[in-house]
């Protein structure tokens, strides 16, 4: 049917369900369960989140810049000023460390959002979700 999407059929050729990659599935997903009254038992997992190593960073703050809580997701658009004050979370914090590397999961797409804190400027990369992670190719 197309390279996302795989149906299933019994022996008699009834339909009888469908595969779906993990690209698509991210994408339909909140939507399906949903319209099915399902709820979403991987949202309900607490995500640890390395927030001690994001309050370091904050407390050495030395850039020429406050300290900038908003990210935005060029994959999907997904966009917030206070990834921490939103409920439900739009972003989930993955990594601070001391020298400004900052980065994050967007919940709607899996994108991945890096900032890097330079001395004048902020560089931000998204890099969308890859359902293979084999770089090497």
């Amino acid at each position: 049917m197309s390279e996302h999407i795989n149906e299933l059929y019994d022996k008699d050729g009834n339909l009888i369900g469908c595969l779906l990659t993990a690209e698509a599935w991210n994408y339909v997903k909140k939507d399906i369960l949903a319209r099915l009254g399902v709820e979403d038992e991987s949202q309900q997992e607490e995500i640890k989140e390395p927030v001690a190593d994001w309050e370091t960073l904050q407390e050495y703050w030395d850039y020429d810049y406050p300290v900038d809580t908003d990210v935005h997701c060029e994959n999907c658009g997904s966009s917030t000023e206070d990834w921490a004050a939103d409920d439900p979370r739009k972003f989930y914090l993955t990594a601070a460390n001391l020298a400004g590397l900052v980065s994050f999961l967007c919940v709607k797409c899996q994108a991945k959002v890096v900032k890097k804190h330079f001395k004048d400027t902020i560089k931000t990369e998204c890099t969308p979700y890859q359902e293979n992670k084999d770089y090497r190719r």
